[in-house]
């Protein structure tokens, strides 16, 4: 792999470094897609690693780390608090990884099994918003609850975010006021920052 084909090389230090890695998971079944804009090597259609450069560290992660064993001690949470499952291990060289080439291989593998096996965390469902008083809109005007509907679900949520994170009712309904003209022309609460 070249490294410009990795927009996840961040600092196009790292062409070597990843393509020895690259060849490392080439001797797996395991197959590249592209996600996200960057190569992730799955099985069946789901991530099981992915490969990419920093500032200071090349990385290979494990979509579903959290539940390898780990037994070499080398998985780290990128995100404590925010990361539920993928962990990686980072490198600094070249000599890094041929030292542990055996090790990384043994890692993919037992990644692999646990894909197979069906052991990975679910992202969690979130809970549904309601908005009374949109709703009372909507009943008011069959246009903009026509219009509402026409969104995506991830869009529809970010309304009723927007109004149900107000405290007082009176913002709720300021904010409302602010969003039924944009749902009525279909634009949608952050579309200008997409």
């Amino acid at each position: 792999m070249k490294e410009e084909k990795n927009p996840w090389n961040k600092t196009n230090q790292w062409e070597e470094e990843i393509n020895l890695i690259v060849s490392i998971i080439a001797k797996t079944e395991l197959v590249e897609m592209t996600k996200w804009g960057g190569p992730v090597y799955t099985i069946d259609n789901k991530n099981v690693v992915g490969v990419g450069g920093f500032k200071s560290y090349l990385g290979i992660w494990f979509f579903n780390g959290v539940f390898m064993k780990d037994e070499a001690k080398v998985l780290v949470n990128a995100q404590e608090g925010v990361t539920k499952a993928l962990r990686q291990w980072r490198f600094k060289s070249k000599e890094e990884i041929l030292k542990h080439e055996k090790l990384i291989l043994q890692y993919i593998q037992e990644a692999i099994a646990n894909e197979k096996a069906g052991i990975s965390k679910k992202p969690e469902k979130k809970a549904e918003i309601i908005s009374e008083l949109l709703n009372e809109e909507f009943k008011k005007d069959t246009n903009l609850a026509q219009a509402f509907d026409s969104f995506s679900p991830y869009k529809q949520r970010e309304f009723l975010e927007y109004v149900e994170t107000a405290k007082q009712e009176k913002t709720k309904l300021t904010r409302i006021d602010k969003i039924k003209p944009m749902i009525l022309d279909r634009i949608g609460l952050n579309d200008k920052y997409r």
